[in-house]
């Protein structure tokens, strides 16, 4: 079992920047994005983990590739880390939601609500638990899990105990670094939603 999780958001996309849903969108990192990748790739030099465990998507994907450079450690890829899939919604930006607001609130309010092409939040809720739940059993003393902020703040809601049917208090921005330790038998959170090394990016 694991005594230190790296949870860590990927870098910032062209998407990311201009503020679309990226839900399964295969979109890559942009400049900044890949920059900020090796600025965290640098702040745990002296402590990296010893495994990468990462969402398939080429955003989280291209983000591990970057640290594991750095670190020189292994990649290991898990479906259940995807972000969660927006269907229609993927591609569009806030002001272009408004148009399909009956459909968005639908779906935010009930956990089980089924839109056309969207992932069900129940199921969603599902994979990433069980992904976590994996990933905080593995042999290895320190890890680290690259995906997305949808995907860590169903996570800490679940961990917590939230309510799916409400939105989510937690952030995660581009590059951040949550840090989560076992203390006597207890995870808990060293460092959340960390990022003082894109200070001047």
């Amino acid at each position: 079992m694991p005594e230190r999780l790296y949870l860590i958001r990927h870098g910032r996309t062209a998407w990311n920047a201009e503020g679309r849903i990226q839900g399964w969108a295969d979109v890559p990192l942009d400049d900044v994005g890949r920059e900020q990748a090796r600025r965290l790739a640098e702040r745990l030099r002296a402590r990296p983990p010893e495994l990468i465990l990462c969402s398939p998507l080429w955003r989280a994907y291209e983000t591990a590739r970057i640290l594991a450079a750095v670190w020189e450690v292994p990649i290991e890829v898990d479906e259940r880390l995807k972000e969660r899939g927006q269907g229609p919604f993927e591609g569009r930006t806030g002001v272009e939601v408004a148009a399909l607001q009956q459909a968005w609130r639908e779906m935010e309010r009930d956990p089980t609500a089924e839109i056309a092409g969207v992932e069900p939040r129940a199921a969603f809720a599902e994979r990433v638990w069980a992904a976590m739940e994996a990933a905080m059993a593995r042999p290895e003393r320190t890890l680290a899990v690259v995906a997305h902020g949808g995907t860590f703040s169903m996570f800490f809601r679940q961990w917590l105990g939230l309510p799916l049917d409400r939105p989510s208090p937690f952030r995660f921005d581009n590059a951040s670094l949550t840090e989560l330790a076992l203390r006597d038998g207890r995870w808990i959170v060293v460092t959340l939603n960390d990022t003082c090394h894109l200070t001047d990016l």
